[in-house]
């Protein structure tokens, strides 16, 4: 028979650890655990990421406490400026509009011209008046002139009416004399009475010529005032048609842009009726800050401005003043605290900014969006 082998014991694999194991565990040395460098080789993407995290929250922390922290800003912030609208004092055809829509016009150029010709003839009337004016104060001139020299041809006759009634007196008094002298006779002396008599009424007859004359030069002077009265009247008429026929050329008042034109040749408008809309050179920024953010806000400090429309062009300015109350303050409809419950809303304040020069190839109007920063530390 042949010699019998025995065979060794199969292990399996988990008998094998456990083997392991037990021999660790009877060698009496714990099992040693990953170190962190072996943990970061392990796992180097999140250690990448992880470190780029943290050096931009370090970057970031340090621009904001070195630079951002001393600005505020605002994204509701807007374009403004005092746009108005374009009128005609004066009614009549548009003969001629000169400018088209968006058109930069400097001040005092020309933006629509009305049809001059009633107001022309306006003027020729006007200057007519003043002209019969003139001359009913250069009649009554010489009537006055006139008056006067009756009034010095009275006042001479008036002295020769009494250079001869004291003749009379004298002739009456020699004639009574010698009548008691028994030297005259009553003939002669009734005689000089009736002379006597009769230059006293003479000389109250030429009193009553000077008086009378110097009344009618009176009543010509109020007739002067009267004329003089009317030719002012006639001259502010012609003032006035002269102005009007200046209105019939609208020019800008200020420099700036025409918008929304709606006026065209060949259409009648009547005075005040709208030709245009006109928005001037000098624009601002308005942002509505938040009211806790005024705490260090002042007048004069610089501002950066970035315009939502141009993101790569930045302006600088400053802070011009700041509204006295919220704008809900000033609006059509502002709100009533005192009735029903109330909840507490931050409430924005308007910042009038100053651009300190607005680029020329710039298109920038009211209404458009721009994001302020504040330097206020």
């Amino acid at each position: 028979m042949p010699p019998r082998t025995e065979e060794a014991p199969k292990h399996s694999p988990d008998q094998g650890s456990e083997a392991k194991g037990q021999s660790k565990e009877q060698s009496g040395k714990p099992a040693k655990s990953p170190s962190l460098r072996e943990r970061l080789r392990e796992h180097w993407l999140f250690a990448i990421v992880g470190a780029i995290v943290l050096v931009a929250a370090l970057v970031g922390g340090l621009l904001y406490w070195l630079d951002v922290r001393h600005y505020e800003s605002t994204d509701d912030a807007f374009v403004a400026a005092r746009s108005f609208s374009v009128a005609s004092k004066v009614g009549g055809y548009v003969t001629d509009i000169p400018v088209t829509d968006n058109q930069h016009v400097d001040a005092g150029g020309l933006l629509a011209r009305i049809d001059a010709r009633d107001y022309r003839i306006a003027v020729d009337q006007a200057s007519a008046q003043v002209a019969v004016a003139r001359a009913n104060i250069a009649n009554v001139e010489a009537q006055i002139e006139s008056q006067q020299e009756q009034i010095k041809q009275a006042q001479a006759q008036l002295e020769q009416a009494q250079a001869q009634l004291q003749f009379s007196q004298e002739e009456f008094k020699r004639a009574e004399d010698l009548v008691e002298k028994g030297a005259g006779t009553v003939q002669r002396q009734q005689q000089t009475r009736s002379d006597l008599q009769a230059q006293q009424a003479n000389t109250e007859r030429t009193k009553t010529a000077v008086t009378a004359a110097q009344l009618g030069i009176k009543t010509l002077q109020a007739q002067l005032e009267g004329a003089k009265a009317q030719f002012e009247q006639s001259q502010a008429q012609l003032d006035q048609a002269r102005l009007n026929l200046q209105y019939t050329s609208v020019v800008a008042a200020q420099s700036g842009r025409v918008v929304k034109l709606s006026g065209a040749k060949g259409t009648f408008v009547s005075a005040g009726q709208s030709l245009m809309m006109f928005v001037p050179d000098e624009v601002w920024v308005v942002a509505n800050y938040k009211e806790t953010q005024l705490n260090d806000m002042r007048p004069g400090q610089p501002v950066e401005i970035r315009i939502d429309a141009y993101p790569g062009r930045k302006l600088t300015g400053h802070v011009d003043s700041v509204q006295p109350g919220s704008g809900t303050a000033f609006s059509l409809l502002p709100a009533e605290n005192a009735t029903g419950n109330y909840v507490k809303v931050v409430q924005r304040v308007p910042v009038k900014i100053v651009v300190d020069n607005w680029p020329a190839d710039l298109p920038v109007g009211p209404g458009m969006s721009v994001v302020p920063w504040t330097r206020v530390r």
